[in-house]
């Protein structure tokens, strides 16, 4: 028998090295690498024929097979996965400790009474699993859970009770006989995600696997778990906040743009339908550095709360500070603000947030964020029945986004009597039938004029 020969492997990018090595010339981590066991692949010299269905097709020849997708019984998960869960697929759902990616699971397999699943934890027992059924409303379900984390045994309890789709929580706990590397290694989760996929492509069960992320937010494991699998979805949110949202990053059967909101309870996670009531906080009094944006989330219109706070740098270098926007783009339109619009904010604190805990990245949030920090700097009001939808480019101007009628539209039927766009959004919007006020503007002066004449008239 040959010796068996080992590698280092690094944990984080897959890079394999002959010797111990500190930090890895591919990805940059610090001790990451761990000896592992490489077993050698056996060589075929045998010649192989063809079988039946390896042969090739032309498209025209091949049946095309509508699949009748499972119905998770939650109206936000559907939509992330496309209409449901399709037989045979395999889901990857990743996202932070304690933002509740068991308990959603949990909570489907839950709600599915008329379809026989298996719920495989890996890091729970049977009692913590009931404890945590119990205060999610558990009463009685056709759901089997199994506590296992050889994935051989898995695939043998799944042969014999045959149930519908499965769930693996989570896939760094588990290990096959294959690889002799231990569990949560690269060579262990590739190896189970193989064999996962070959038995899910054989049999038509769908899989959900949970995944763990590393501290840069990306997903543990090597990058080909991430290629190998049907659907990628990331479950986000602040365990500060009550709202998570789970985005679609890869989806071989959907859209990759649609999102799903939840809002955290004690009894578990409910599905927002209407998200724009619940982010905006209802003020009816005017504040100042209080703007109300117009955005999109997935194909989803929404209505944020930007907050913005400025006032004079106390320690003479000023801060800035974001939460839920992207840092470097508040620096770029401050500096538009200071170069183009000749409003002074270099000496001043900047401070932004979107409330609910959300992170946008819609480029339409630049004018409200924009008009929420002057409001702030010269303490003037703004309507709270008046929201924003434009971006802002580098020479001041006003810039067109996209689904425009979609979000004057969600603007109109919160109650919102005036909505400021740009000049080139005019022929989107031509045969619009709404009564809400469509404000158009060309240079962020305009707006400017427009809200704060008053206030303007005071401080010239």
């Amino acid at each position: 028998m040959s010796k068996a020969k080992s590698a280092f492997v690094c944990q984080q990018c897959g890079v394999t090295s002959p010797k111990w090595i500190g930090k890895c010339s591919s990805c940059g981590s610090w001790n990451s690498f761990v000896e592992e066991i490489i077993q050698p692949s056996s060589s075929i010299n045998a010649k192989r024929e063809f079988i039946s269905g390896q042969k090739p097709k032309l498209l025209s020849d091949v049946e095309a097979r509508n699949e009748t997708r499972i119905d998770c019984k939650n109206t936000e998960l559907n939509r992330v996965l496309g209409g449901g869960l399709v037989p045979g697929s395999l889901v990857l759902l990743g996202g932070e400790p304690g933002i509740g990616k068991s308990t959603i699971l949990l909570q489907t397999v839950i709600n599915l009474n008329d379809r026989k699943c298996l719920y495989v934890s890996g890091e729970e027992s049977l009692s913590q699993i009931k404890l945590r059924a119990e205060r999610l409303g558990f009463t009685q379900s056709t759901c089997l859970f199994a506590t296992e984390t050889q994935l051989e045994s898995i695939l043998g309890i799944v042969d014999e009770y045959k149930p519908e789709f499965v769930i693996i929580d989570s896939i760094q706990t588990m290990q096959t006989e294959r690889a002799e590397s231990s569990a949560g290694s690269v060579t262990q989760i590739r190896e189970c995600a193989s064999l996962i996929l070959k038995y899910a492509k054989e049999h038509n069960v769908p899989f959900i696997l949970v995944g763990h992320i590393t501290k840069d937010g990306g997903l543990a494991g090597p990058k080909i778990l991430e290629h190998t699998v049907d659907v990628v979805l990331q479950f986000e949110g602040d365990t500060h906040y009550q709202y998570r949202v789970i985005r679609s990053i890869k989806n071989r059967f959907g859209s990759t743009s649609e999102i799903g909101i939840f809002e955290m309870h004690a009894t578990g996670l409910r599905e927002v339908s209407n998200p724009s009531e619940m982010l905006l906080s209802g003020n009816t009094e005017n504040l100042s550095g209080v703007a109300i944006a117009s955005t999109i989330e997935g194909v989803r219109p929404i209505l944020v709360e930007v907050q913005a706070l400025v006032s004079s740098a106390a320690y003479g270098v000023p801060q800035r500070s974001s939460n839920g926007f992207d840092l470097k783009r508040l620096n770029m339109l401050l500096a538009v603000l200071e170069k183009r619009a000749g409003f002074r904010l270099a000496t001043k604190d900047v401070f932004m947030n979107i409330a609910g805990g959300l992170k946008i990245s819609d480029p339409a949030l630049d004018l409200a964020v924009i008009i929420a920090i002057l409001s702030s700097n010269f303490d003037a009001n703004i309507n709270n029945r008046t929201c924003f939808a434009a971006e802002v480019g580098l020479t001041g101007e006003i810039r067109s986004v996209n689904r425009i009628e979609q979000r004057v539209s969600e603007a109109e039927k919160l109650g919102f009597d005036t909505i400021f766009v740009s000049n080139h959004n005019r022929k989107a919007l031509s045969a619009f039938k709404g009564k809400i006020n469509i404000e158009y503007a060309g240079k962020i002066e305009d707006v400017f004029f427009k809200i704060f004449r008053q206030q303007a008239g005071k401080n010239e």
